[in-house]
This record gives structure tokens, C-alpha cells and sequence, in this order.
């Protein structure tokens, strides 16, 4: 910075160089440019979150189940009303249970669909949640469900099964366990070990 003095007696204007102050400039550049950097900060977050965003949910793997839906526990009462099949399809995103299901067959139409949480593979249980099914002998099933920490640990542990009802068989027609996806070795087709799921085999004793 450059400043004028006057000299004493001669009248003299003399012209020197004032020590540069580092401090004033920073100051000085904070309050210009301070301002700006903040707002362009403030634009550019919704960018950076719907980017992190995007970056979690590509990390994010999806778990995947299926089953067969077969006819459920009958007796020979029972057993003309007990028709068809079918095979359903689940997918867990986050917390995000994601179903889908085709059935043919039925001897009555289908009235209503559900998943299941029962206490272990094949052992019924209470009802959690309402599905969307066609009304009629064949159809599809579909539905989204948000599931609790709990309930996504009982999915995992092969615990939910979805099950259909109709008209003539009202408190299950087709059933089926919801689990990881695995081979179909067929009916009377003797597997040996721990079969397709050794994540469910029982502990010998």
C-alpha cells in the first residue's frame, strides 16, 4: 500500500511504501469471496445427497426367495377342495419386502392371500401381512410390506411362508416357505446331507 507524506520545512512531498498487512487481505478475501463459496455449497447439496444416496443403494445387495406353493396340510375330507400350484418370488430390499406369486389349478376361486411368520420351517404361525390376489382359479398374487428388524431376521430364518385361500379351503389352499433360492431335486428324490439349504440343516445330536 503506497502512502503521501509532506516533509517538515522543505514542503516536500515524499512517498513511501506502508509494511503489507497479511491479515487485512485474508480479511479482506473472506468477506468477498466467504459469501459465494457458502452459496455455492448450498446449491450443490442436493446434488451430494442424491449422490450418497445413489452410491448406498448400488451397494446394497437385494436378498432373494422363493418357494413352491403347494397344496396345504389336507385330509381325505379335505383333499377334492385342496388343488393346484403355483411358485412365488420375494425380494428384501433394505426393509422393503417385495412379493410376487403365479397359481393355477384351484378347485374354488381364491379369496385371499397372506404371509405368515411362523416359529420355524414348515411350523404354521400367525398371521403379518395382507397380499393382492386375483379372485379366480388361477391368477397372480402381489404385494409390498415394511418389515420390522425382528421380522427381517424371521424372514432370514426361513420363518414366512405365503399361503392362498379359496372359497372351498379357507384357511389355506396353497403354501409355501419363503427361502434363499435353491435347486428343486422334485418329489421322492432323496438328497443327501444337509440338501440344498446347509444354512437350515438341523445339528446332529
Amino acid at each position: 500500500m503506497l502512502r503521501l507524506h509532506k516533509g517538515w520545512g522543505m514542503g516536500r512531498a515524499v512517498l513511501r511504501v506502508a509494511p503489507h498487512n497479511k491479515k487485512a487481505d485474508w480479511g479482506m478475501a473472506y468477506r468477498l469471496g466467504g459469501p459465494c463459496v457458502l452459496a455455492l455449497l448450498w446449491a450443490a447439496l442436493p446434488a451430494l445427497a442424491q449422490g450418497a444416496s445413489a452410491q448406498a443403494g448400488a451397494t446394497r445387495k437385494q436378498e432373494q426367495f422363493e418357494t413352491r406353493l403347494s397344496p396345504s396340510p389336507l385330509t381325505d375330507g379335505t383333499r377334492i377342495n385342496i388343488t393346484g400350484e403355483g411358485r412365488a418370488h420375494a425380494e428384501l430390499d433394505g426393509n422393503k419386502l417385495t412379493v410376487s406369486a403365479d397359481f393355477h389349478g384351484l378347485s374354488s376361486n381364491a379369496t385371499s392371500a397372506e404371509i405368515y411368520d411362523g416359529p420355524g420351517i414348515a411350523i404354521p404361525g400367525p398371521k403379518a401381512f395382507d397380499l393382492t390376489v386375483t379372485q379366480g382359479l388361477s391368477g397372480t398374487v402381489s404385494g409390498s410390506v415394511t418389515l420390522s428388524s425382528r421380522q427381517v431376521a424371521s424372514l432370514r430364518r426361513g420363518h414366512f411362508y405365503v399361503q392362498i385361500n379359496s372359497q372351498k379351503a379357507p384357511t389355506g389352499n396353497l403354501t409355501g416357505w419363503l427361502l434363499p433360492p435353491h435347486a428343486d431335486p422334485g418329489q421322492d428324490v432323496p438328497v443327501a446331507g444337509p440338501g440344498f439349504l446347509p444354512q437350515f440343516a438341523v445339528p446332529a445330536k
